[in-house]
């Protein structure tokens, strides 16, 4: 290679792919530029099939494919086609000594391990025949010597391939280069997949390595001196990551922290929900019969607050809906789907960005990542039920099924509030927080003073436990009707006795929720 602008002619070409989808124009149009093509088996009988001549790697190799398939392209005259570097006078001497001619371009996909273990009836032994390996190792080969061989894995790279081949002539150095990038990057993602399967037995394995695609540069991070782009996860995508942009502006980081955790929040309700999310805490969430019965209540919950903040549903976005959310400045709104008049009516705020959640569904397995100084701390995404059944009542007071389902709400909504989290509740909205707090007592008196008197009459859900009765103390006599905590602390009693003083049923429900 003599610069980073020589182009590549590509006069040999070796062809061999699981995936047949673009395989035809594919070869019919390196043949019209004059490209042999060589080929294994079924991919040579498709390529035939075009109505293209094509060469068999065992008319290369003289040696006929054995060990029913496994071994095909694994030979010296395939691998020094591929791995010869032309700058060196010594490997043209070899290839000519040999009789072997170069490939310029290799074109290869794997089979689809990934989809066949997906299947929960798949047998150990599939599973292992669909572990390849003369495709990783063509590829492998390939991307390493891209001095002077261009790879291609993907069939939705095929057409380019050929726009640039007609209009340069060739592959440039630049072009090569991506080429082998994106090949390491599609081989790394497979040995992945066959090392996760290895590891299925291991909750968290001894090596773990997600992959993920960059769906997007940031603008900056938290704060303009951050770099900053947001990934997805490899395999089926789920929850903000298979969220869709349909109007507004760029979403930021802090858009994206604040929508997830506001999205967490409403899908983790089955009735119409609505959370308005600011710094990933719920300055207001509710339930109603309906997304616009539910959107006042959590508005009220704390309108300062929800100025600037994010709106999350777990059902489609009607009109009446928009109309009310329209009147206060939001900078995201997320939801599994928007009506066309919501849509007519959101595309007046042409800033405002909207996101539709294609799978709203978290699946089982779910994990969350969190970086530290160099490492990566992994936990099971928290799934904490909400069954009041469960549950442990603490005092002689004794709650009836309307004050459950109440503290239930109240309940999950901690679980979305940033711990020290208290969250007090009324008919199913959210009319006080306190969150993220160094003492507990704190997020109490903070709940108190967001709920502007509403207290008085609402229950409480604390994250973790009073480690004092301080909290429960102050919560009682700002007129909190009931108490739901995972107890454990070692002055249970004098909280228990803190409400058995007042008459005030307390559950415990021997799970916390931190969220750090």
């Amino acid at each position: 290679m003599t610069g980073t602008h020589e182009f590549l002619p590509v006069r040999r070409a070796l062809l061999s792919v699981y995936d047949k989808s673009g395989l035809p124009e594919l070869a019919r149009g390196l043949a019209q530029g004059g490209v042999e093509i060589v080929s294994t088996g079924t991919t040579a009988q498709a390529v035939r099939d075009a109505g293209v001549a094509v060469t068999e790697v065992s008319e290369v190799t003289g040696f006929p494919e054995i060990l029913d398939g496994r071994v095909k392209t694994l030979h010296p005259a395939i691998h020094a086609a591929i791995l010869a570097d032309r700058s060196k006078e010594s490997h043209r001497a070899a290839l000519a000594e040999h009789g072997i001619e170069p490939i310029d371009l290799v074109v290869v996909n794997l089979y689809p391990f990934r989809d066949t273990v997906a299947d929960p009836g798949v047998t150990a032994d599939r599973a292992v025949e669909m572990i390849d390996i003369g495709g990783p190792t063509m590829v492998r080969a390939a991307a390493k010597n891209h001095a002077h061989v261009g790879v291609v894995t993907d069939p939705a790279r095929y057409l380019p391939l050929l726009d640039a081949l007609r209009e340069d002539g060739g592959l440039s150095a630049g072009s090569r280069r991506d080429m082998a990038a994106a090949a390491f990057a599609h081989t790394a993602s497979y040995d992945a997949d066959v090392r996760d399967w290895l590891y299925r037995d291991d909750h968290f394995p001894p090596r773990f390595g997600p992959v993920y695609t960059k769906a997007q540069d940031l603008r900056y991070g938290e704060n303009p001196h951050q770099a900053a782009a947001y990934y997805v996860e490899r395999g089926e995508p789920w929850g903000l990551g298979s969220a869709r942009q349909l109007q507004g502006k760029e979403l930021s980081y802090n858009n994206l922290l604040d929508t997830d955790a506001a999205w967490l929040a409403a899908s983790d309700f089955a009735e119409p929900c609505v959370a308005i999310i600011k710094h990933t805490n719920p300055a207001g969430l509710a339930l109603g019969p309906s997304l616009a019965a539910a959107y006042p209540r959590a508005l009220a919950g704390d309108p300062v607050s929800a100025f600037g903040g994010i709106v999350a549903t777990n059902r489609e976005i009607d009109a009446p809906t928009a109309r009310q959310i329209l009147e206060v400045f939001t900078e995201v709104v997320v939801a599994p789907g928007f009506t066309d008049e919501a849509r007519e009516l959101f595309a007046g705020k042409a800033s405002l960005r909207l996101l539709e959640v294609a799978s709203p569904e978290t699946p089982p397995g779910a994990r969350v990542l969190r970086s530290v100084s160099g490492g990566v701390l992994v936990q099971d995404l928290d799934h904490g039920s909400v069954d009041p059944s469960r549950w442990t009542v603490a005092t002689d007071a004794q709650p009836d099924e309307t004050l459950l389902a109440e503290l239930g709400f109240a309940w999950t909504a901690a679980k979305h509030t940033k711990s020290n989290g208290i969250v007090l509740a009324a008919d199913r909205a959210v009319v006080g927080v306190g969150a993220g707090q160094m003492s507990r007592v704190d997020s109490v008196r903070i709940a108190v003073e967001k709920s502007g008197g509403r207290v008085r009459g609402a229950v409480l859900a604390s994250d973790a436990f009073f480690p004092f009765r301080d909290g429960p103390d102050l919560a009682l006599e700002a007129g909190v009707t009931a108490i739901v905590q995972p107890g454990g602390s070692k002055r249970d009693d004098e909280v228990i006795a803190a409400c058995d003083e007042r008459g005030v049923p307390m559950l415990f429900t021997g799970e916390r929720h931190f969220r750090h």
